[in-house]
């Protein structure tokens, strides 16, 4: 009896309470779905021991590699799942079919391998075997499915793309019920969100995309100019200064630019501007230049080639066609929009141009006007939104560079470099930075009275280091053009700012302030200013510094050719020692410049600083290193260098020999004191 009882208060005990057979009724809406998710995953783990308890037959191989199918179909639903997830929504309306393919192919899969599963082999009850049978038809009769709303969706987007193609520009109210109403893009973030992702993709995966990139820069277009036309100069608070775009991560000209850059290869730069050529050219040396550097160079009277110092057989320029579609393809790969020559001769199919569509360029063109309109009668927020939104539309394609110039966007730029607010002001920099790679826009921005010197203004006193750093990749930029060399070097306090930043700014800083300087350095005239701005000696100083002494030492190879400034360099207690460690230590183009350097002193520095170079420690033996492994012009100067060595030991030797005649000195070394000079 007592048994009993204690056994029925057990049962009622362990009884679920009526409770558990209510549903609570004060659940939101919104905690519906993670209500149910939470109960699913606690009625699977409540079941999770049941595996164990499954029997196998004792040779069982076949279970174990189906199930070893299943796991790896399952973890390709799983990837599945999460890349539509993270999808933006223009991109899974264009997807749409393919998407729904995937779907269906791994179905398919399933199914057969529900089919072919040994089911025998396992120990199962009746319900679980009648479940999985029920599965099996269930994938059997399964079609591919595609949402009839999600298709018209797709052919109203395409509808859209149509129409800028056309040159017709859809009705707001129709733009706004497509993109806000029906997909739910309803605000800045999420407008930001749909191009970020479609430009990643476009970058990612270069020419194997479905549909075109061309097609996809033209919805990116159209989607940014639904942004400013929807939601006007509407922004996240707070989020105005904090936020970029999400880039390729990658060095020198410019920080916006050089990120998009990637690291580029040397080959691809030319040799006289440092830059990414748009139109290499191959002299008669065999030497490859881009065609505007080498063309000025000639024009200037030199007979010469500039990398090689050989002399030129004629001034004809072959195009490097080879070397041009290299190029093309590098840019390509990296979502990089090359500015490419005009002349067909020299265009491939596969250029960076073709990338464009017409309907791209039709939205881009209407959103450059709303910019507009916003820098010219905007409020303060609203004209630092557009000077952003012009930075990051200006930092890819010769075709927005050029269409963000003929709108006026240039002077009204301009007018907010002096802003008094940072964020107003780094933007408006970096976008004419942008804006100069254009080689039209490089007049435009020089032919607007006082740019100039608002670009100097912003390099001496601006808000934000990144400021500073890119007015400096202004100057650079701007300087590449030969005319404009002695402006930019004649603007108050110009170079002096580029000195003081390569002084005291970061390795960036320091970067483009040296590249500016190099530039600036290969006009004759502006010899004189870069010495009383103080050049030299931050030049010198930076020589031990890896990131800029490559180029420094090219700068003072310049400058030293000229007897002011050969007198200027050699007046520099540290010069020889700094140019005598990179031949030790540098890059192989660091130890050509800095032989270069050492070759063009010893020219034009006299006597005194020829002694100095002659007398420096290990010389010979650097010398000796470098004529044999060294760049081709390394070796040559090195060898220039070395009958320079060659000829004051031998004048000290006989003056010594004279000297010590008297007491019958022994004189058969004499031979020893030349080096062996090899024949380049």
């Amino acid at each position: 009896m007592a048994s009993a009882a204690m056994f029925s208060s057990l049962r009622r005990r362990r009884s679920p309470t009526v409770e558990a057979f209510l549903a609570p009724v004060d659940i939101s809406d919104a905690a519906v779905l993670e209500t149910l998710r939470a109960i699913s995953a606690e009625v699977v783990s409540s079941f999770s021991d049941a595996l164990r308890d499954v029997e196998f037959a004792e040779a069982a191989p076949t279970v174990f590699l189906c199930l070893k199918e299943m796991h790896l179909l399952l973890y390709r639903c799983k990837i599945l799942i999460d890349y539509v997830d993270v999808s933006s929504k223009l991109w899974l309306l264009l997807q749409n079919h393919s998407i729904s393919g995937h779907f269906h192919d791994l179905n398919q899969e399933i199914s057969t391998l529900l089919d072919v599963f040994p089911l025998g082999e396992i120990s199962l009850s009746e319900d679980v075997k009648e479940h999985i049978e029920l599965l099996c038809n269930q994938a059997r009769r399964s079609k591919i499915f595609i949402d009839d709303h999600d298709d018209w969706l797709g052919l109203r987007l395409y509808h859209f793309f149509d129409e800028f193609d056309h040159g017709r520009i859809p009705e707001s109210t129709e733009l706004h019920n497509f993109f806000v109403e029906n997909l739910g893009i309803c605000s800045v973030k999420s407008c930001r969100a749909e191009i970020e992702f479609l430009e990643e993709m476009i970058v990612n995966h270069g020419g194997d995309l479905e549909p075109t990139a061309s097609i996809l820069y033209g919805f990116v277009a159209i989607m940014r100019y639904c942004r400013f036309l929807l939601f006007d100069s509407e922004d996240e608070e707070d989020e105005l200064g904090n936020w970029s775009y999400r880039t390729v991560k990658k060095g020198l000209v410019m920080q916006e630019i050089a990120e998009t850059f990637v690291a580029v290869p040397k080959d691809f730069c030319c040799p006289i501007s440092l830059d990414l050529m748009h139109d290499p050219v191959v002299i008669s040396t065999g030497q490859t230049y881009d065609r505007t550097s080498i063309s000025r160079w000639m024009q200037e009277g030199h007979c010469t080639c500039p990398k090689s110092g050989q002399m030129l057989a004629h001034t004809k320029l072959v195009p490097n066609r080879a070397l041009q579609k290299l190029m093309m393809q590098w840019c390509m790969g990296n979502g990089i929009a090359s500015d490419t020559p005009q002349n067909s001769d020299y265009v491939s199919a596969n250029s960076s141009s073709a990338l464009t569509s017409r309907a791209a360029a039709v939205a881009v063109k209407a959103t450059t006007r709303l910019l507009v309109e916003q820098l010219s009668n905007g409020s303060q927020r609203a004209m630092t939104v557009a000077a952003r939104e012009i930075r990051w539309l200006a930092k890819t394609g010769r075709a927005n560079r050029a269409c963000i110039a003929e709108s006026g966007a240039i002077p009204l730029l301009k007018t907010l470099l002096s802003s008094s607010n940072p964020v107003t002001q780094e933007n408006c920099i970096t976008a004419m930075l942008n804006l100069s790679i254009y080689e039209k826009n490089k007049s435009t921005i020089m032919d607007v009275e006082g740019c100039l010197g608002e670009i100097v203004g912003v390099l001496r006193n601006g808000h934000t280091t990144e400021a500073r750093e890119n007015a400096a990749a202004t100057l650079f930029s701007l300087s590449a053009v030969h005319d404009y060399k002695k402006l930019i070097a004649r603007e108050d306090g110009a170079v002096k700012a580029l000195v003081g930043l390569l002084k005291e700014g970061t390795w960036r800083g320091k970067k483009d302030a040296v590249t500016a300087l190099f530039n600036l350095s290969t006009h004759t005239e502006n010899c004189a200013s870069l010495i009383e701005a103080g050049a030299i000696a931050a030049l010198v100083e930076v020589l031990g510094q890896d990131e800029v002494s490559e180029e420094a030492a090219g700068v003072l190879a310049i400058i030293v050719r000229q007897p002011l400034g050969a007198a200027a360099v050699g007046g520099e207690e540290a010069t020889v020692s700094g140019l005598i460690g990179m031949m030790r230590c540098g890059t192989a183009r660091g130890k050509e410049n800095a032989v270069a350097a050492l070759l063009e002193l010893c020219r034009s520095g006299g006597a005194a600083a020829t002694e100095r170079v002659v007398k420096a420690p290990a010389l010979a033996g650097l010398l000796q290193s470098l004529l044999f492994t060294g760049t081709r012009r390394a070796r040559r100067k090195a060898a220039s260098l070395a009958r320079v060595f060659q000829r004051c030991e031998y004048a000290s030797f006989r003056y010594s020999l004279a000297g010590s005649s008297a007491v019958g000195m022994d004189t058969s070394f004499a031979g020893d004191a030349t080096m062996a000079v090899p024949v380049l």
